[in-house]
């Protein structure tokens, strides 16, 4: 038996089964449903790419996965080369994982490490209230959402803050010497509600870090590959560590990377074989990944995306602008993710049935209905999205 993620099994409705997915749509025997959600995020490219299709079965042909510990190939090199003169500035060194949030415990632990190598004990971590990091025992302890983390309710070495500037110098000037690390989700807080903030609160962030010696850490697992309008925030504002997944592979393959700049790698490189780090995840860098991922990011290239990205933007904001009703507190929209927060959860309890009877396949969490679409969808598929959105509310 399946045992399905944060659902209580006893009460669940059937899941949707799914029998085939094209371009942006998802196949059940008797629905053809827009996937206004992109599996999670990840499926910027739409399902069955012929490209993407092809880059598995030629590495399937000469080979599906070797480890690294002691061994390489060309799929990875190739990979941690594009990403090396893809990223800005000196954001270098590629780890990879796979999953999102074994990434971000590679970062975490990067950044304890740092100061330990460097003969110094910070063990505290600064996050944000909201923060959702991932689903691993350290993700939870640096995420701040009771509905995915209450299971771990005691945080000894984690402050978390809101997104203001205030709070941000005042937390700094009290305990800055004591972090390790500050980690964000950078612009768009996802799972903790699809939260929107503005890149001042980033610059100041990366002042107060470099002042205070803290490595700063962006989770672009979900915000990366244009979700938030830029390519990564990290073009924005550099942090020292980048995580990305999710869209890294298209949506194709579980796949992660841990990307270091040079100050962070050279707090490990050392003739003292402690000051390595010791983390090996079975299947980084598995090749069938590497090559999918190499082949999304040229598509994210050759497809002029952000410009694609700009264009959703600018429909959700058409389509959505003339949205009223008394049980929405607000729309919020930002790049390839809109969001309509209600004000009571019992608001959107019945929605992602009433988006399928109109062809749109959704899923609605406490108290949001959202859509973060493949970006390859038409207008007249990203309207059938939004309308689908606004008749919930005119019923």
């Amino acid at each position: 038996m399946i045992w399905y993620p944060y659902q209580q099994m006893k009460t669940m409705k059937e899941p949707y089964h799914i029998v085939d997915a094209q371009g942006v749509y998802l196949y059940t025997r008797e629905d053809k449903l827009i996937d206004s959600v992109s599996s999670w995020w990840s499926v910027i490219h739409g399902y069955k790419h012929p490209e993407l299709n092809r880059a598995i079965q030629e590495q399937t042909e000469r080979f599906a996965h070797v480890m690294l510990g002691g061994l390489t190939h060309e799929p990875v090199e190739k990979l941690s080369q594009k990403l090396e003169e893809w990223l800005p500035r000196d954001l270098d060194y590629c780890f990879f994982s796979d999953s999102g949030s074994v990434a971000v415990e590679v970062a975490l632990k990067m950044a304890l490490q740092y100061h330990l190598n460097r003969g110094n004990s910070r063990s505290k971590v600064l996050s944000l209230t909201h923060a959702y990091h991932g689903d691993t025992f350290k993700t939870m302890e640096v995420g701040d959402d009771p509905d995915y983390h209450g299971i771990l309710r005691e945080k000894r070495d984690v402050v978390h803050i809101p997104t203001q500037v205030e709070e941000l110098e005042r937390v700094f000037a009290e305990q800055g010497e004591t972090f390790s690390c500050f980690i964000v989700e950078p612009l768009l807080q996802g799972a903790g509600g699809m939260r929107m903030y503005d890149v001042s609160f980033l610059r100041r962030a990366r002042q107060l870090c470099d002042q205070y010696g803290v490595l700063l850490i962006f989770d672009e697992v979900a915000t990366g590959f244009g979700r938030t309008g830029h390519r990564f925030v990290a073009d924005l504002v550099l942090p020292d560590i980048l995580v990305l997944g999710k869209a890294l592979t298209g949506g194709y393959i579980g796949h992660a990377v841990t990307v270091a700049n040079h100050k962070v790698y050279q707090g490990f490189y050392s003739d003292d074989p402690d000051h390595a780090l010791m983390h090996g995840p079975t299947f980084m860098g598995n090749a069938l990944a590497c090559s999918v991922a190499l082949r999304s990011i040229q598509l994210f290239e050759e497809g002029d995306y952000l410009s694609r990205i700009a264009r959703i933007q600018q429909i959700c904001r058409l389509e959505l602008a003339d949205l009223d009703d008394p049980r929405i507190q607000e729309v919020r929209i930002m790049g390839g993710c809109a969001c309509i927060e209600v004000k009571n959860s019992r608001d959107v309890e019945g929605f992602q049935e009433f988006a399928r009877r109109r062809g749109v396949f959704s899923r609605p969490f406490l108290r949001y209905i959202y859509s973060m679409v493949p970006y390859v969808i038409t207008e007249e598929e990203l309207v059938q999205v939004t309308d689908t959105m606004k008749a919930w509310f005119r019923r």
